[in-house]
């Protein structure tokens, strides 16, 4: 017995407003994200909850919590979204040079200023057509990370943070230490006295976000001084010129930090351990030709960037 004449039935714009009711849980944001009106919108969450018998969204005093059953839908929904967008913008062939495909990546800063800002450059030269858009991720994105893959195309982030997902190495760096060039109280390098009394600009500081020199700071059993918490590592040179402060960046980002001016690299007390940086993604997107093309372009910026010149 086949399921043709009930999909037939079924109106798949309803699958767009289920993903953005189920992302956004709450009417108007997901109203505002589709660019409907809020009447629009509550009519077919009205017919969501006629073909599932199950109201979707419960309201919880002020809030909306999404229901068991739309819990479960929500691992089954974004994907077969994607799956219908890619069925209906596939080509017979494709060709980079006339695809006017947007690439969504989540990362750092870090990653946007060295690897992204070279793939975007590739991309131009290669794919005038094809854009980027480059988000900031935060430990919530990183923590749901298998879920917010689903829709977008990857994330930058070096491993030790995700699993069981495919990935492609890009390129290892190194960690160093920064200080105000008019800092004369620090020589050429750090003591461990000085990580412990002198102040800190940290980037990110819980229990679910932290860098791995500055975990390793810790595991020697000191406790910084922690001053100042920027989650930017661009920011941070900013907030140690003209100060006693103390900060840890990646290697890659020294010239960048350098052109921002009054910051000189001086050595740790430790060896750091290097990290290796690598484009994460979902298995949906694996076998993507045009997927494909963009991580051709990551694994050649990768060399770019390892080889220092990206800056």
């Amino acid at each position: 017995m086949t399921d043709y004449p009930l999909l037939s039935r079924l109106d798949l714009n309803l699958l767009v407003a289920l993903d953005a009711l189920l992302t956004e849980r709450s009417v108007t944001r997901a109203a505002e994200q589709l660019r409907l009106s809020q009447p629009a919108l509550s009519a077919s969450l009205a017919r969501l909850r006629i073909h599932f018998g199950d109201p979707i969204l419960a309201r919880r005093g002020n809030t909306y919590e999404l229901t068991p059953l739309a819990l479960r839908l929500a691992d089954h929904t974004t994907i077969a979204l994607e799956a219908a967008r890619r069925v209906f913008e596939s080509q017979a062939s494709w060709e980079p040079t006339e695809s006017v495909r947007e690439f969504s990546i989540f990362g750092s800063d870090y990653a946007f200023t060295t690897i992204g800002r070279v793939v975007s450059e590739l991309a131009a030269e290669r794919a005038p057509g094809v854009h980027f858009r480059f988000m900031l991720h935060n430990p919530l994105v990183v923590e749901d990370a298998t879920n917010r893959l689903r829709s977008v195309d990857g994330m930058i982030i070096p491993h030790g943070f995700l699993t069981e997902l495919p990935y492609l190495d890009l390129w290892k760096d190194d960690w160093v230490a920064i200080v105000a060039d008019t800092n004369e109280s620090v020589g050429d390098s750090l003591s461990r006295e000085e990580l412990s009394s002198l102040p800190w600009v940290m980037n990110y500081q819980s229990r679910s976000a932290f860098t791995s020199a500055e975990r390793q700071v810790q595991q020697l059993g000191i406790e910084p001084n922690v001053e100042v918490v920027v989650e930017s590592f661009l920011a941070i040179p900013h907030f140690i010129s003209g100060t006693r402060r103390v900060g840890i960046i990646h290697s890659a980002l020294v010239p960048i930090a350098m052109r921002a001016g009054n910051v000189r690299v001086v050595g740790l007390p430790f060896a750091p351990t290097p990290i290796v940086n690598a484009l994460w993604w979902h298995p949906v997107h694996t076998h993507d030709p045009e997927h494909s093309w963009m991580r051709s372009l990551f694994e050649e910026a990768g060399r770019i960037v390892a080889a220092g010149t990206h800056a």
